[in-house]
């Protein structure tokens, strides 16, 4: 086969490729659906038009048709690390992660189901073998729901539904090749293994994919910054990564390529973008898009190519096994998608899928190039007898037209049946509202340009007409929007600020004022407060933007590594990523509410307006004091990270004026350069932001606590022997009611507020709490919960009786606080709180053992006074806040959240 006539041919298939796109537009189908049907077409005239003894002029260009120049493990190998590793690089993986049950089941579970029906429903109909009939099983067990989401992108189908979809897609494939190969091995006997010997080595080549994709796919990532800026080297890293992995997987370490390169995509995604530049990373991804286009049309067509070859011989019996091959697989799907996803909602492990997204899900399983590139390989399989292979070959070939030729044109038709490709009523009334809104802005401009340019009022009069009865036509299309109820109006409203929010931070990230480690944590939480506000309205949105300030797994995490190995690198990590959220949160709640005010309100009346501006208010006033709570901690950090955002705003701002007067020739070309160069390097400098330290070396907290403070250098270094520094959270409790006394704790800086039965008070620095129940070893008699970040010092019983017969001046200072307290309990008892105790008050009635009656209020002046003059961080919170049960939100916690938009304003938020 020559050369020239295999170019010609491959150039030939992608015209036909570009010329499939507009027609399958025109005809309102799949583009997917018409490649397979121009491929089969293809294949047809290469066998029995073109390649015929009657002329042999086209005979060289059939041949190329008829015997591909490739077999079916060179277009795995060329094609799928492609597609693979595309898919990943566009998945939003974090919001991904948070359907993985549901995932996972349609992924993993639903091929083993497939697999099993399809093989013990073809076997007692066939003359193969029962392995013959799974192997047949796994290899239809591969999904292309491509078509499927792009029809549900175009109704606007839930997001989350979308993600399943496609994840479903990405991991599907890995999971039928793995159990495709292990069947085959058995089927031939390459392999010699019982079922547990089977088990064991899937989830050996599944895990052990994992563990390479990670590794390769980490240090791939690690060589992106030595291509700093060199975009076209940084995309040529990335196309080797998939390709190379492929290979080392496949053939090296024996795991499965498939999940291996799936992985290191997955890598590829959540780390690249920290690595290289925001407009090089939307060029990387804009060659992968082009380059996954062309892998995925050119192996659907030229395996589509193949299916003439593949179906011949048909016999009356295979359209019987057809038959039962078709019900089998979609009696499977219907198990896994109307059987056991409910199980996951019960399990709380995923969320309700509305009943007629099950529907389409269900028709929705079409199989596309990678069962027929699994089938062409069974067929050029030399170990398997002739009858297996045909077996394989015609009915995968033969399932495979059906789906596309049934299920895909179909599917448009079963969608509108269901009506899903219809708006409700609360976003077509928002729709109209906003079109109405458009329209008048655009009369009015026309109306402006025609006075500025002194064109005919009666020329510019007919054309706003136009405008005009557009406007009425939209207003009287359908439903009102003032005819909503004030809660749909309220979710209405809530739903543009969600979908505005996700392109506040995309215009922060363009402008470099968003760090690229910061913005895929903000895109996954704009996309889950749509997908909250869009299902429980109100309430939703009021979840979605409270969970990030709360204090997640990975942070207690990070706590215990430092409080059992001292282990701070983690904990000065998350700190310092919540700092940086809760700036940039802040500064978009600020844009929400000018968004508000400008755009959303017209669209739903004054009083839904000012509800949302109050819930958004309230939004930014917890983000705002989440902020203060760390400033009050780390103030010098938190001026750093200010800073750090004005000279990225400053350099942003340079870039677009040096760009503006290049454009407008101001500049040279050389200035501009340079220039460029220099914005360059700033913003190098800007990427790297600064080190939290978090403090919590024991020396430096005792040196600054009041009791130590002016003890000589050898005596803290005693006391620091004994000592043990802690970390604790806005919210967390420190001790509970009823606990064993077995420590008391100092506190280095920070708030906590003392719960006890008879009233509630704050303690700040250089207090101490639990040493009552340390000394008497009795229980706890209150909860004691950090109101901010707080730096302890933790003193164990045996450690605190070493300490104090060590230091007698430490005894006599804790002498002196045990006899005040007893002077103060007497005078409680009697009615009397005696005078110049307030600073005692604050700190030593923690766990009294007669009850006492503690001031319920805010701190008076004299208070404020006194604790000032001990620290002034601890005098601020106590005159701002009054010592009663801390708002949830002061921790980072979800409060009440009313559901009643129709309250007033103030209620509402």
């Amino acid at each position: 086969m020559e050369t020239p006539f295999v170019l010609a041919a491959f150039a030939g298939l992608l015209i036909t490729i570009a010329m499939v796109q507009p027609l399958a537009r025109k005809l309102d189908l799949s583009p997917t659906v018409l490649l397979a049907t121009v491929g089969t077409l293809i294949g047809i005239g290469a066998t029995y038009l073109l390649y015929t003894p009657r002329t042999d002029v086209f005979n060289e260009i059939a041949l190329v048709f008829v015997d591909l120049p490739l077999d079916a493990q060179q277009i795995l190998y060329i094609f799928l690390p492609l597609l693979l590793f595309q898919t990943s690089l566009t998945l939003d993986v974090r919001r991904t992660m948070e359907d993985v049950g549901p995932i996972l089941l349609m992924a993993v579970v639903a091929v083993f189901v497939a697999t099993a029906f399809i093989g013990l429903a073809l076997y007692p109909l066939s003359n193969v073998p029962l392995l013959a009939c799974l192997l047949l099983g796994s290899i239809v067990a591969t999904t292309d729901p491509v078509a499927v989401v792009a029809i549900f992108r175009d109704i606007g189908a839930p997001a989350r539904l979308t993600r399943i979809v496609e994840g479903e897609s990405l991991l599907n494939d890995a999971a039928a090749v793995v159990l495709f190969v292990l069947i085959l091995g058995l089927l031939t006997r390459t392999r010699e293994m019982n079922t547990t010997d089977a088990i064991l080595a899937f989830f050996r080549a599944f895990s052990g994919g994992i563990l390479a994709g990670i590794i390769i796919g980490r240090l791939f990532v690690f060589l992106l910054p030595l291509l700093r800026g060199m975009r076209l080297a940084q995309v040529t890293l990335s196309l080797a990564l998939p390709y190379l992995l492929y290979v080392l997987a496949d053939q090296v370490a024996d795991v499965s390529a498939v999940v291996a390169v799936v992985m290191a995509g997955i890598i590829f995604n959540l780390y690249g973008p920290s690595r290289i530049s925001p407009e090089n990373w939307t060029f990387l991804q804009d060659i992968w898009e082009q380059i996954a286009y062309w892998a995925s049309s050119l192996i659907f067509i030229l395996a589509a190519i193949l299916i003439p070859r593949l179906v011949q011989g048909f016999q009356p019996i295979d359209i019987l096994l057809l038959v039962v091959l078709v019900l089998s697989a979609l009696a499977a799907r219907a198990v896994v998608i109307f059987g056991l996803m409910p199980l996951l909602t019960i399990m709380r492990i995923g969320q309700v899928v509305d009943t007629k997204f099950k529907v389409v899900m269900l028709w929705g399983g079409m199989r596309g190039a990678i069962t027929l590139v699994l089938a062409l390989s069974v067929s050029e399989h030399l170990l398997l007898e002739d009858g297996v292979s045909e077996f394989v070959t015609k009915l995968a070939t033969g399932f495979v037209l059906f789906t596309l030729l049934v299920y895909g044109p179909s599917l448009k038709p079963l969608i509108k049946v269901l009506k899903l490709d219809q708006l409700t009523a609360r976003d077509q009334a928002l729709t109209n509202q906003f079109l109405a809104l458009a329209l008048s802005d655009v009369r009015q401009e026309l109306a402006q340009t025609a006075r500025a340019y002194h064109i005919s009022p009666q020329v510019a009069r007919q054309v706003t007409k136009e405008y005009e009865a557009r406007i009425e036509e939209v207003r009287d299309r359908t439903t009102s929007i003032d005819d909503l109820k004030d809660k749909e109006r309220v979710t209405l409203g809530l739903i543009a600020l969600s979908e505005h929010e996700r392109e506040l931070v995309l215009q922060h990230f363009r402008e470099k004022t968003i760090s690229s480690r910061g913005v895929s944590l903000h895109l996954a939480e704009a996309s889950r407060i749509s997908d909250l506000t869009r299902q429980e309205g109100r309430p939703g949105y009021n979840r979605a933007v409270r969970s990030p300030l709360k204090f997640g797994v990975r942070f207690r995490i990070a706590q215990f590594l430092h409080r059992t190995l001292r282990i701070q690198s983690m904990l000065a990590m998350l700190i310092a990523d919540r700092f940086e959220y809760l700036i940039v949160s802040n500064i978009i709640a600020e844009e929400l509410v000018g968004f508000n005010q400008r755009r959303v309100r017209p669209l739903i009346g004054e009083r839904v307006g000012d509800i949302l501006n109050d819930t958004l208010s309230a939004r930014r006033d917890e983000v705002k004091r989440a902020i203060d709570a760390l400033r009050l901690q780390y103030p010098d950090y938190a001026d750093a990270q200010e800073r750090l955002f004005l000279r990225r705003t400053g350099i942003r701002i340079e870039e677009t004026a040096y760009h503006e007067a290049h454009a407008h020739t101001l500049i040279g070309s050389e200035v501009f350069s340079r220039l460029k160069d220099e914005i360059q390097d700033a913003q190098r400098q800007t990427s790297l932001r600064p080190r939290l330290d978090l403090g919590l070396k024991t020396d430096d907290l005792i040196s600054q606590h009041g009791l130590f403070s002016d003890l000589p250098p050898d005596r803290r270094q005693q006391v620091a022997k004994l000592m043990k520094p802690r970390f604790a959270t806005p919210g967390e409790k420190l001790i509970g009611k009823g606990d064993r006394g077995d420590a008391a704790y100092f506190i280095s800086s920070g708030a906590v507020e003392v719960r006890a039965p008879n009233g509630d008070f704050r303690l700040g620095r250089g207090d101490m709490f639990g040493e009552i129940a340390l000394i008497t070893g009795k229980p706890r008699t209150a909860d004691v919960v950090a109101l901010g970040y707080c730096q302890l010092l933790v003193l164990t019983a045996a450690d605190y009786r070493r300490l104090v017969e060590t230091a007698p001046d430490i005894k006599a200072h804790m002498d002196d606080l045990s006899s005040r307290r007893e002077t103060m309990n007497a005078g409680t008892l009697a009615g009397v709180v005696p005078a110049g105790m307030p600073g005692f008050i604050r700190g030593a009635e923690t766990e009294l053992e007669t009850p006492l009656i503690v001031k319920v209020g805010p701190a008076t002046e004299e208070e404020v006074q006194a604790s000032a003059e001990r620290d002034d961080t601890s005098a601020e919170t106590l005159a701002q806040v009054p010592p009663s049960t801390p708002r949830p939100e002061d921790a980072g916690l979800e409060g009440p959240d009313p559901d009643d938009p129709t309250t007033k304003p103030t209620d509402a938020s």
